[in-house]
């Protein structure tokens, strides 16, 4: 089964924020894909990928609510 865990490539090393239970040894495919303009700047917020990771997690609950079409109205105010 594939299993998929988005990380960073920072000099050199793909650094994850969740390790992956049960896999100690495997090949990997690795893409790289490209910055959104609007991506977020972590060390601005103060916040390392474990903590981005939790709170992406916690937030993973409204994630359908947000992507409603009726919602966009929101992103105006």
């Amino acid at each position: 089964m594939l299993h998929s865990v988005e990380g960073i490539y920072r000099n050199g090393k793909i650094e994850l924020p969740e390790i992956p239970e049960g896999i100690e040894e495997v090949r990997v495919i690795v893409t790289f894909l490209p910055t959104p303009l609007s991506a977020v700047d972590l060390q601005v917020r103060r916040i390392d990928l474990e903590q981005a990771a939790n709170l992406r997690a916690r937030l993973q609950s409204f994630l359908e609510d947000w992507e409603r079409s009726d919602m966009d109205a929101y992103d105006t105010l």
